[in-house]
């Protein structure tokens, strides 16, 4: 079933949105080679706690950390660890955000010291690749079109659009309808109306869309270890375009 959210919902879910947002902007002052995705975890459950608020996917159907950490070749999910970053890596930090019932939801790829032009081109292709996205989610749009402007875009750019995992609705829990892939086409699928709230989360690949999983059965990585960018942002859909809870130029 697809709700829409209340004012009232929508505030809440804003007011998650805004610690969400402190949270990641203080996760980027602390991404350094020799720090450990571990302690980024530790640092997040705690500030979170602080503000009252908890780690939503924390639990959700056994997953055991505040943050996914998803490295280099990792696409999502990617559990924390004790190993270390290194110049050079790249690393996806993505974070649920409850408080007081208002969910927000975010990822964000950080490189870690000095990263190669490549890498580099794939960090900026994969977050202009979400704001495509996120400009098609107007009332009346198609879900069609939202993963149409993502796989055109990037795949006009020489990367590729993961197709097994979407965005999804959010809102009073993690994972509601509708899907959003990030491929598709034009005017297809469901119509956008005022007052859903959905995630759009592209997963862009260096080279092979395809996904691999890893033995802890969340992980997903590359086929080809070719590396993976992710950048998300929880978004309103009103009558006065997309409305971004989680939106960190504000």
């Amino acid at each position: 079933m697809i709700t829409r959210k209340s004012k009232r919902e929508i505030e809440k879910m804003q007011q998650a949105g805004d610690l969400l947002v402190k949270c990641h902007k203080e996760v980027a002052k602390m991404i350094r080679p020799g720090i450990t995705t571990l302690e980024i975890d530790t640092f997040v459950e705690k500030f979170l706690a602080k503000h009252g608020a908890t780690p939503e996917q924390k639990g959700y159907s056994g997953y055991p950390y505040a943050i996914c950490a998803s490295v280099n070749d990792e696409i999502c999910h990617g559990f924390p660890r004790e190993e270390k970053l290194v110049n050079g890596d790249i690393v996806t930090v993505d974070m649920v955000v409850n408080l007081n019932g208002g969910l927000a939801d975010s990822a964000w790829t950080y490189p870690v010291g000095n990263i190669d032009e490549a890498g580099q081109k794939l960090l900026n292709v994969s977050k202009t690749s979400l704001y495509k996205g996120i400009e098609q989610a107007q009332v009346g749009s198609r879900i069609g079109d939202i993963g149409h402007a993502i796989q055109t875009y990037a795949e006009g750019e020489g990367f590729a659009v993961v197709r097994d995992f979407t965005g999804h609705g959010i809102g009073p829990t993690i994972h509601e309808e509708p899907h959003i892939p990030h491929f598709g086409l034009p005017n297809k699928g469901l119509r956008l109306k005022e007052g859903m709230v959905i995630t759009i989360e592209p997963m862009i690949n260096e080279g092979s869309w395809q996904s691999k999983m890893d033995s802890n059965n969340w992980t997903a990585r590359t086929i080809d270890e070719g590396r993976s960018a992710q950048y998300e942002h929880t978004v309103v859909v009103t009558r006065d375009g997309p409305l971004l809870t989680t939106d960190q130029d504000r």
